[in-house]
C-alpha cells in the first residue's frame, strides 16, 4: 500500500486563504507546474528560494508514492521590462547590449541556472519547456479568448478586455484579494495615448517594433506573446485544463498569476488549478535585496565566499538547510550569523546521521520511534513546515547521543525504523548532502588525525597548555574534540 493512502497533506491555498486538504483530481497522479526563470541574467536568490521550496514539495509527495509530473518553465520570450506592458524585451535588451544573439543570452543563463539547481540538489522538473517553443499554441490560445469575446486587436497587438472579462462573471483579482474598482482608480488616465481600452488590460499579443529582435508571424502582425499567455499554455498543454498544484514566488500572484486565471477562465472555462501555492521573499540584513543598493548575494557568492557581506562560503547543503529552517510562506532573512548558525546545525544533523549504523542494540526500547516518527510526517503534513520537521529530527539526533552513551535503549527494529526514516528525510525529502558521503571530509579527516596525535604527544609529555590550546583553538572553529576510552574523536559544532 502506498504510504500516501495514511498521510492528509494540507496545503495553504492561496484562492481561499488557508490550508486546505489536499485531494489530487486522479490520485495517485499529481499535477504540479511552478513558473521558471527568465533566462537573462543570474539565478538570484528569491528565485532559488522558490525553486527549492517546490522541489521539497515534488520530493515530498513522490516519497509517499503520489506520481508527480513537475513542470516548470524557461521564459525565454515575451518578458518586458515591466508589468505595463511597456518597455524592452528582457533578453532582447541584454542581447542588444552585449552584441550577442538573444539566444546565446537563453543558452548562457538556462545553463547557469541548471547549474545553480544542480548544487542545490534540486531535481530536474519532469518536463521544461520553454516560450519560444510553444508560439504556435499560444496563438492559438489567443484565437480562443478572442473568439470568446474577451479580447481585441489594437494595431497589431491583442489585449485582455478585463472590464469585460469581470462584467461577465469574471474575477480578476480573486487570487490577490485585489478589487478591480480599486484598481481602476490606481491606474493612471492613458489620456488617448494607448493601444489599450484600459490601463487593466494586459497583452496577450504585441507588434514588435523595427527595433525588436524577437519575432514571429501570427494572424495580427510580426511580433511575440505576451509574457502572461506562456504559462497558461504551457500548464495546460502538459497537465490538462485542470490540475492539482501551481507554484510561484508570492511577487508572481499579482499580475502574473491572476492573468493566467482570466486566460485559463476566458479560454476554457475555469480557472484551471486547484492549489495555488506561493513562497515568500528574501532580505539581506534585514533588508530588502536591491542590485542599485548593493545590498544583495548570488548563488555562487554565497558558495565562494567572494562577498564583503560574508566572512566565508557556504556549502550549497548549508545555504539549502538554512532556507529549510524558515517556512516556505514566511520572509526569509540572509545574514552570516544566520548562516553560521545553520552551519552548525546542519553538521549536528550529519555528524548523528554518521554514527546511526554503530548504535548499540537493546532488548527494550525507552524512546517511541512511532510517536517520532507521526511527529516528523505530521510537520510535513502540515503545509510542508520543514522547520517544526527539522526540530523534530534535532529531538532524534539528543536520542542518538543518549544512545551512544548508554543512557538510552532501542531494540533492534526501532534503531532500523529510526535509522529509515531519519536518513529518509535528510537525504530524500530535503535532498541535502552528507559531505562525508561526498568524501569531502576526507582531507579534514586526515588533518585531524595529524592534529589528534600532535596533541596525543603533549598529554603524554604532560604539556597541558599546549593540549589544552590545540583543543581550544578547534573548539573557536566549530571542531569539538572528545575524549573517550577509545580514544579521542571529533565532531562539527
Amino acid at each position: 500500500m502506498a504510504i500516501y493512502k495514511n498521510q492528509d497533506i494540507y496545503l495553504h491555498n492561496s484562492t481561499s486563504g488557508k490550508k486546505e486538504l489536499f485531494k489530487p483530481i486522479k490520485a495517485p497522479n499529481v499535477g504540479m507546474y511552478v513558473c521558471g526563470p527568465t533566462v537573462y541574467s543570474d539565478v538570484h536568490l528569491g528565485n532559488c528560494r522558490t525553486f527549492l521550496s517546490f522541489d521539497i514539495l515534488f520530493r515530498y509527495l513522490t516519497h509517499l508514492g503520489y506520481k508527480v509530473r513537475y513542470v516548470r518553465n524557461i521564459t525565454d520570450a515575451g518578458h518586458l521590462e515591466n508589468d505595463a506592458d511597456e518597455g524592452e524585451d528582457k533578453i532582447s535588451k541584454k542581447a542588444r547590449i552585449e552584441e550577442l544573439e538573444p539566444m546565446e543570452i537563453v543558452q548562457r543563463y538556462t545553463t547557469g541556472f541548471h547549474q545553480v539547481m544542480h548544487q542545490f540538489n534540486a531535481l530536474p522538473p519532469s518536463i521544461e519547456p520553454t516560450a519560444t517553443g510553444h508560439i504556435i499554441e499560444q496563438i492559438e490560445m489567443i484565437e480562443k479568448i478572442l473568439e470568446a469575446g474577451y479580447a481585441y486587436e489594437s494595431e497589431g497587438s491583442v489585449y485582455f478586455d478585463v472590464e469585460k472579462y469581470n462584467a461577465e462573471d469574471g474575477d480578476y483579482g480573486m487570487l490577490s484579494k485585489r478589487i478591480l474598482e480599486d484598481l481602476q482608480s490606481g491606474s493612471r488616465d492613458l489620456d488617448g495615448q494607448s493601444e489599450k481600452k484600459s490601463p487593466l488590460d494586459f497583452a496577450l499579443w504585441k507588434k514588435a517594433s523595427p527595433s525588436h529582435i524577437m519575432r514571429w508571424p501570427s494572424p495580427w502582425s510580426i511580433g511575440f506573446p505576451g509574457w502572461h499567455l506562456e504559462c497558461s499554455v504551457m500548464s495546460t498543454k502538459y497537465l490538462g485544463e485542470q490540475f492539482d498544484i501551481h507554484g510561484g514566488g508570492m511577487d508572481l500572484k499579482f499580475p502574473h498569476h491572476e492573468c493566467e486565471i482570466a486566460q485559463n477562465k476566458a479560454c476554457n472555462g475555469h480557472h484551471g488549478v486547484n492549489y495555488w501555492l506561493h513562497a515568500n521573499m528574501l532580505t539581506l540584513n534585514g533588508k530588502r535585496m536591491s542590485k542599485s543598493t548593493g545590498n544583495t548575494l548570488l548563488p555562487f557568492e554565497l558558495f565562494s565566499g567572494d562577498t564583503p557581506l560574508l566572512t566565508k562560503g557556504f556549502d550549497p547543503s548549508v545555504v539549502k538547510f538554512f532556507m529549510l529552517q524558515a517556512h516556505y510562506r514566511s520572509v526569509l532573512d540572509f545574514s552570516n550569523d544566520a548562516l553560521l548558525a545553520s552551519e552548525k546545525g546542519y553538521h549536528k544533523l550529519m555528524d548523528a546521521y554518521s554514527t546511526l549504523e554503530s548504535l548499540p542494540k537493546g532488548k527494550t526500547s525507552s524512546w517511541n520511534v512511532q510517536h517520532w516518527t507521526e511527529k516528523v510526517y505530521g510537520a510535513m503534513n502540515d503545509d510542508m513546515n520543514t522547520p517544526i520537521a527539522i526540530a523534530h529530527l534535532f529531538d532524534a539526533v539528543k536520542v542518538i547521543h543518549a544512545l551512544k552513551s548508554g543512557n538510552e535503549t532501542l531494540t533492534e527494529s526501532d534503531t532500523s525504523a529510526l535509522q529509515k526514516v531519519f536518513s529518509e528525510f535528510l537525504f530524500d525529502v530535503f535532498g541535502l548532502k552528507s559531505p562525508r558521503a561526498e568524501g569531502k571530509a576526507d582531507g579534514l579527516d586526515t588533518a585531524m588525525e595529524v592534529i589528534i596525535e600532535l596533541r596525543n604527544a603533549a598529554r603524554a609529555d604532560k604539556d597541558w597548555a599546549l593540549s589544552d590550546r590545540i583543543r581550544d583553538s578547534l573548539q573557536a572553529h566549530g571542531i569539538q574534540l572528545k575524549d573517550g576510552a577509545e580514544g579521542t574523536t571529533y565532531t562539527l559544532q
